[in-house]
C-alpha cells in the first residue's frame, strides 16, 4: 500500500494582516515573489496568493499587480498556484474574481458561506499603524458581513469552472461543509473536492482540538471519500492544528496570512521558515509531503502548462 502523502499549502500575504504589525509580510511584487520561491523550495507544493498595493500595502485585486510575481514563481518553481477569489471581506464579488478569471490558474480558493470576519479584536494588541487605512480597516470588521450568497458561490462555480480550474473550498463553520455538498448534489462541484476547512477567525468555528475533529467527522459523513481534508489555523494555534490535522490524515497549510508567528512571541521571518516547521512536524510523523506534481494528481488539477499564467 502506497505510503499518504500530505499537501502543504502557504499562503503567503493574505489581506488579514497589515504591514504594521509585521516587517516580514510581503507587501510588494518581488517580495510576493521571493518568499513563494523560498517557501516552494522549502516543501510547499501548493502556494495560495493575493497581491497588495505596493505603496501602502492596502489588498488589491488588481490583476495587473499578481502578474509580475505570478511569472516569477512559475518561472522559477513548479508548484501549483492558487489564486484567492476572497479578496478581502470589504470587496465585491465582482472584484474578488478578476484574478482567477484572468489567469485561468490550477486551483482558487472559494469561500462557501456568507459570515462575519471579525478583525477588530488586533486593534488591542497593535497602538500604532504605519498607514491610516490600517486601523480603519480592522475597525470596519465590527461592522462588516464577508458576503459569500448562494448566488456569489454559484458565479464563482460556474465562471471559473469552464476554464479548468479547480477549488480550494474555504469552509469556516460546519454550514459551510453543507453548502459544499448542496452545490455538489446539483452537480457544479466535482470530486475530489479539496476542503480547507479554517480554524480560529472571529465568526467561525474555533479552534479547539473537539472543534477540528467535529468539522472533520462531518466531512466524512458528508463526503466519504469524494474529498482531501486540510487545515489552517489562524494565529498562535497555527502549527499545534497543523500536528492534529496530520495525525489525523489530513493535509495542512500554513504561511503569513494565517499565521505572522515563527514561534512564542516571535516573529515568522519567512514564509519559508513555517513551512520548515510544518515539514518537521508532518515527517517526524514518519509522513511524506507531496511534490507539486503528486499534488496535482491527488486533486485532479489540469496542469500549470494550461493556466494563462
Amino acid at each position: 500500500m502506497a505510503k499518504r502523502k500530505v499537501i502543504i499549502s502557504c499562503a503567503i500575504t493574505g489581506a488579514i494582516h497589515t504591514p504594521s504589525m509585521s516587517p516580514y509580510l510581503p507587501v510588494t511584487a518581488e517580495e510576493i515573489a521571493a518568499s513563494a520561491v523560498g517557501a516552494a523550495e522549502a516543501g510547499a507544493a501548493i502556494i495560495h496568493l493575493h497581491a497588495r498595493n505596493p505603496v501602502d500595502g492596502r489588498p488589491d485585486q488588481n490583476p495587473d499587480l499578481f502578474e509580475p510575481f505570478l511569472k516569477v514563481i512559475k518561472q522559477r518553481t513548479d508548484a501549483v498556484l492558487n489564486l484567492t477569489t476572497g479578496g478581502h471581506p470589504s470587496m465585491t464579488v465582482q472584484e474578488r474574481i478578476r484574478p482567477a478569471q484572468t489567469f485561468a490558474p490550477e486551483v482558487a480558493s472559494l469561500n462557501m458561506g456568507t459570515m462575519g470576519f471579525g478583525l477588530f479584536p488586533m486593534l488591542d494588541r497593535y497602538k500604532s499603524f504605519q498607514h491610516d487605512w490600517e486601523p480603519a480597516a480592522l475597525e470596519a470588521s465590527r461592522d462588516l458581513v464577508f458576503k459569500n450568497t448562494y448566488a456569489d458561490i454559484e458565479h464563482l462555480l460556474t465562471t471559473l469552472s469552464p476554464l479548468g480550474t479547480r477549488f480550494e473550498f474555504e469552509c469556516y463553520d460546519t454550514s459551510h461543509l453543507y453548502n459544499l455538498k448542496y452545490f455538489l448534489d446539483r452537480g457544479l462541484v466535482k470530486a475530489p473536492l479539496f476542503i480547507q476547512t479554517c480554524f480560529g477567525i472571529l465568526g467561525g468555528i474555533g479552534s479547539h482540538p473537539d472543534d477540528i475533529m467535529h468539522m472533520k467527522r462531518t466531512a466524512d459523513r458528508l463526503f466519504g471519500d469524494q474529498y482531501e481534508w486540510s487545515v489552517l489555523g489562524a494565529g498562535a494555534r497555527q502549527m499545534s492544528i497543523v500536528a492534529m490535522a496530520a495525525s489525523m490524515g489530513g493535509n495542512v497549510r500554513i504561511g503569513l496570512e494565517d499565521s505572522l508567528w515563527g514561534g512564542p512571541g516571535r516573529l515568522a521571518e519567512t514564509n519559508a521558515e513555517q513551512v520548515k516547521t510544518a515539514r518537521q512536524i508532518v515527517e517526524g510523523m514518519g509522513l511524506e509531503i507531496a511534490t507539486p506534481d503528486e499534488a496535482r494528481a491527488m486533486l485532479d488539477l489540469k496542469g500549470a502548462d494550461r493556466t494563462n499564467i
